[in-house]
């Protein structure tokens, strides 16, 4: 089946109503089971008062997005925009040196937020991959970062470093960390792209530039060595056109999405109540359903939002940092699934696509998601709930490999290809991807919310609620699923058109 195939106009119609109703009918179960459980004595720490145009409290459980958008919003805005500032007067007086001008603001920023103690405790892990890299081994790299990056994640030798770093405020934690870990991913791609530098080394001076860019340092987004390297040192700053007005909307889009968050935050309970398990048995299935796949809605609006507010910093500095992670509504398959575009990158480049190649083979694609599954379980710090994600993801990845395999496969492949049309070949694929959809959010929202949530959800859906909530629930997804493939039909319109068929020899052009 082609990604061209397309479906009778009335049939996606069909689909998008059914979709609308189902999430407003889940939505509607969600804001009543908030408005009606907002005393709740589970709800008094996550629940808190909220702007007072609403006359309602609102969800405050999300400690990034509360850290975000509210509580450290405006030192936040401040580095950034001092950031801005700065390195627009600098890169216009020296744009030559505009990335040693980054480096500098950079490390002044976490010298002056930090202290000395920190910066020297990054740097000393800088020179030691730094010398790492010099011997050109990309297995001594892989070595040597990993270790490092352990020495973060796993006690105790992260409260030992932890110790260096004298004063204490509430972002002290989630700076420290982030700076870190982020830090380690930037000096392991150095020290992998130094590998692949034909003549000489990059300098150590190459390294510092690279880490102590302030928009991708504490939060990242992480970007390779190599296009920073290459992008911060072209000196050539003319824009693209209308690129100016494209950073103001996407920065207008954020700003509006932030808002809208905050909006759902007062009457969309979403967080709060999956971690009271007394009022989730309760409700619905719909409700269950409809929570689970917020969650994870939300998440992804989180990071766009996040990642987005950093990204629009960068593309100032004339960067094209990654995008956005692609939102979970339109993923149905695992090797699109990510919620960091930056890190998901940094794992293909380095890990999946250098082991798995060109991901035809079983056995190289296996050992892949393994090696790339354990390299992000120790980015997200072993422990048992990472454990359980890491492991059920790489077997959804494997498994729609080994799917595809069989079914490429006669007698399948011959039935296909003879028997079926090809809107009847999308209909049933859709029917393995709404299947793989929520394969997809029952093993993510374990991670997002809890592993208690997720087997609930998962009983309710699968057990208690068989066969008329599963098969309704799988209906509602698979009409969301052939709506994602209509859109992805006509992108790929748009990128490769179809060519218009020539005029028979002998007959006349039409007029």
């Amino acid at each position: 089946m082609g990604i061209k195939t397309a479906l009778p106009r009335t049939e996606l119609y069909i689909y998008t109503a059914v979709l609308c109703l189902a999430l407003l009918w889940a939505g509607s179960w969600i804001i009543e089971a908030s408005s009606e459980n907002v005393n709740r004595r589970a709800f008094r720490e996550n629940v808190k008062p909220g702007w007072h145009y609403f006359g309602r409290k609102m969800d405050v459980s999300d400690f990034e997005w509360v850290m975000w958008f509210t509580t450290f919003r405006n030192h936040i805005l401040f580095a950034l925009s001092g950031h801005v500032i700065f390195a627009k007067i600098c890169s216009m007086l020296s744009p030559k040196n505009r990335s040693l001008i980054y480096m500098l603001y950079g490390a002044l920023a976490v010298l002056i937020t930090m202290g000395w103690t920190y910066v020297t405790l990054i740097l000393s892990h800088c020179i030691i991959l730094y010398s790492v890299a010099l011997v050109k081994r990309k297995w001594l790299c892989f070595v040597a970062g990993l270790t490092s990056l352990a020495t973060f994640k796993m006690e105790p030798f992260n409260t030992w470093q932890e110790g260096f770093v004298t004063g204490s405020f509430d972002l002290q934690d989630v700076l420290f960390y982030g700076g870190c870990g982020f830090s380690i991913m930037r000096c392991m791609s150095f020290a992998l792209e130094n590998c692949e530098k034909k003549d000489g080394n990059y300098s150590f001076m190459d390294l510092i530039k690279y880490n102590f860019y302030l928009p991708f340092f504490f939060f990242g987004p992480v970007m390779t060595f190599d296009r920073f390297h290459e992008q911060a040192n072209n000196p050539n700053l003319t824009r693209k056109e209308r690129e100016m007005w494209n950073i103001t909307i996407h920065a207008l889009v954020h700003l509006g999405a932030i808002l809208v968050v905050d909006v759902f935050f007062h009457f969309l309970y979403i967080l709060t109540i999956p971690s009271d398990l007394k009022l989730l048995k309760q409700l619905s299935d719909w409700s269950l359903a409809g929570l689970a796949y917020s969650n994870l809605v939300y998440d992804w609006v989180k990071s766009a939002v996040m990642f987005g507010v950093i990204n629009t910093v960068s593309r100032l500095d004339h960067l094209d940092p990654p995008q956005p992670p692609k939102c979970i509504t339109m993923l149905y398959v695992f090797a699109e699934t990510h919620f960091d575009r930056g890190i998901n990158d940094w794992l293909c480049k380095y890990v999946y696509d250098y082991i798995g190649e060109n991901h035809d083979n079983i056995f190289k694609e296996l050992v892949a998601t393994i090696c790339t599954f354990a390299v992000t379980t120790l980015w997200l710090g072993p422990c048992e709930l990472v454990y359980i994600w890491s492991f059920f993801n790489c077997f959804g990845l494997n498994f729609e490999l080994w799917v595809a395999k069989l079914f490429s496969l006669p007698p399948f492949s011959t039935i296909e290809r003879n028997l079926m049309s090809e809107a009847m070949s999308r209909r049933i694929r859709g029917l393995f991807n709404a299947v793989n959809f929520w394969q997809i959010v029952l093993y993510n929202v374990l991670a997002l919310n809890s592993l208690d949530f997720a087997q609930l959800v998962a009983k309710r859906l699968l057990l208690k609620g068989f066969p008329l909530s599963t098969l309704l629930v799988l209906f509602v997804t698979y009409c969301g699923v052939q709506l994602i493939k209509e859109r992805e039909r006509k992108q790929a319109l748009l990128d490769d058109p179809e060519p218009v068929p020539l005029p028979e020899a002998g007959k006349p052009k039409a007029e």
